[in-house]
């Protein structure tokens, strides 16, 4: 009879990932058979010469053979961490990606004082990862996050119960800026909008086709929602409240061009961790 070890395993579904053109191969194998063994990826060492049961290995099997089929990790295990936060995620919405952390960044610098008690939205939320690692790192910010769909609220709303965040964060659901209260005024709006080309989505990896269209697609040049965000948020921040927007690694210069010619100020555009520039913004 032949015997699947942790180590063999891995070393089987990282070649067969590698050949399949799958990202990261070794660490989505990794993550796929701690899922599937309830345990963490350190144990997966500490065991990895450990003879694995058949519901075990009927378990990892199913995963890999999802993932073959262009399932995202994150999908297949229910999570993704974003700001060392572990957020539930589900095809209801967009899988959170580090690059989305330089929003965060942009935000914590620009405000100086964290403790100061802030007034922060998060338009086009998701699964509320800006919103959520701002409440984190805001303690005295009160958070309005917007959504168009009910059903991605959901997901942030499960998160922010989760993280101990939901007395501080408030979920709204509505088109961009209009479903936010009509008198409120912002020190901060931050946002992680739909911003592919629609002509470019059939070209992007499987996985993330597999994401919710409506959270990809920015119209035919990308910049549909963004110019619409940048057009109305003038009037829903506050005097010298900032507006951060992350946008494709090619609409930096697009972007600020919307900026200063609504009036903003102060217009930068920061990179991500990747070096690609990645968010813009500026003062109203």
């Amino acid at each position: 009879m032949e015997v699947w070890t942790p180590l063999r395993l891995l070393d089987w579904t990282t070649r067969r990932f590698g050949d399949a053109g799958i990202d990261s191969p070794r660490l989505s194998a990794q993550v796929l058979l701690a899922h599937a063994l309830g345990c963490d990826r350190v144990q997966l060492y500490t065991q990895f010469d450990k003879p694995l049961g058949p519901d075990e290995l009927g378990r990892y099997r199913e995963l890999v053979k999802r993932r073959l089929a262009g399932e995202p990790v994150a999908y297949l295990v229910g999570s993704q961490e974003f700001w060392s936060l572990p957020l539930a995620v589900d095809p209801r919405v967009l899988i959170p990606r580090r690059d989305t952390e330089a929003v965060v960044e942009v935000v914590l610098e620009s405000v100086g004082d964290r403790a100061a008690p802030l007034s922060v939205a998060d338009i086009a939320t998701g699964a509320g990862p800006i919103a959520l690692a701002l409440a984190r790192e805001l303690p005295a910010a009160r958070v309005t996050a917007t959504d168009a769909s009910a059903a991605a609220l959901e997901v942030a709303r499960l998160n922010a119960e989760r993280l101990a965040l939901a007395d501080r964060v408030e979920l709204r659901e509505g088109d961009l800026l209009a479903a936010l209260p009509d008198t409120a005024r912002f020190d901060v709006i931050a946002s992680n909008p739909p911003y592919v080309r629609r002509g470019e989505i059939e070209k992007l990896a499987a996985e993330v086709r597999r994401e919710p269209r409506s959270a990809l697609d920015g119209g035919e040049d990308g910049l549909d929602v963004i110019r619409r965000l940048v057009a109305g948020a003038g009037e829903r921040l506050a005097a010298g409240g900032l507006l951060a927007i992350e946008h494709g690694f090619d609409q930096g210069e697009a972007v600020r061009g919307l900026m200063e010619g609504a009036g903003f100020t102060a217009v930068e555009t920061r990179r991500d961790m990747a070096g690609q520039p990645r968010v813009t913004f500026g003062r109203r």
